[in-house]
């Protein structure tokens, strides 16, 4: 499975398996229900990962960083894990650059979730 195909499976479900990591850019926030996000239910975003958070036991910023999010889940955040992840989303910066690839990957993966379905906090820039 891919690592957003995990991500995805962690927050949405095991329903989550048969979407494709690079479908739905084009339904930007979900919002135009367009053929991106193959009815599937709207879910709530927030609260499954502050869950997530809370039973890790320490302090991880999931709406600003990708590696706190990717840790929240138990998903490998290791930078090689990282660098997979923007292969796979199309990342075309220099991937050894990583703050801006954090940037890019965390704001890509927000967008991503919303665009299959995901109801994001206001505070979330995607």
């Amino acid at each position: 499975m891919s690592i957003f195909g995990k991500i995805m499976s962690a927050i949405f479900g095991t329903k989550a398996d048969a979407a494709p990591a690079g479908g739905g850019a084009a339904a930007e926030a979900g919002s135009s229900g367009g053929a991106a996000a193959p009815a599937a239910a709207t879910v709530d975003v927030a609260p499954i990962l502050d869950k997530a958070v809370a039973a890790k036991g320490e302090k991880l910023a999931w709406r600003t960083s990708i590696v706190d999010l990717m840790k929240a889940l138990d998903i490998d955040s290791s930078f090689a894990a990282r660098k997979d992840l923007a292969k796979e989303l199309g990342y075309t910066g220099d991937s050894n650059d990583s703050a801006s690839m954090n940037i890019w990957l965390h704001k890509q993966v927000m967008a991503k979730l919303a665009a299959n379905g995901g109801k994001l906090p206001p505070d979330i820039k995607h």
